[in-house]
């Protein structure tokens, strides 16, 4: 599993015209799955996100965590995060998980940050979303697990 962690004073996702979440502070999570992917992976890179301390204290260090901070997250699925590069100029997606796979495995990573006590909305799995982020700092991470 793959993420892009945004922090964000604002974002939304809205498709068709509608909007279907949107927080203020917080973190805009995009997550990708890959085929050896399992229901551990997912608890394991939530609970890393939940903790991982990228919000300012007091003081403006970067010492507190989404739980700490009470912040929200919106969880968006995105293949495109699978892609290989190193070849060509088309990029290939092979190591994407099938939908039968990610789509139960994102979920799985939603529901574990609810667990968490994370206030979680989600993007629409397989729709074409627009993703609007209000990034703060900014603040942009990779993890993998």
């Amino acid at each position: 599993m793959r993420a892009v962690i945004q922090r964000v004073i604002h974002g939304r996702v809205t498709v068709d015209t509608n909007s279907i979440a949107e927080i203020g502070t917080g973190l805009v999570i995009l997550i990708g799955v890959e085929h050896d992917d399992d229901h551990t992976k997912a608890v394991s890179l939530a609970h890393k996100i939940a903790n991982l301390r990228i919000f300012n204290d007091a003081e403006g260090k970067m010492n507190l965590s989404l739980l700490d901070n009470k912040g929200s997250a919106i969880v968006v699925s995105q293949f495109t995060l699978m892609a290989d590069t190193r070849k060509g100029n088309r990029p290939s997606f092979m190591n994407a998980a099938s939908p039968q796979i990610a789509n139960p495995l994102v979920q799985d990573f939603a529901d574990q940050l609810l667990q968490l006590g994370i206030e979680t909305q989600r993007g629409e799995f397989g729709a074409h979303m627009i993703v609007e982020i209000i990034n703060d700092g900014p603040v942009t991470i990779e993890m993998q697990v």
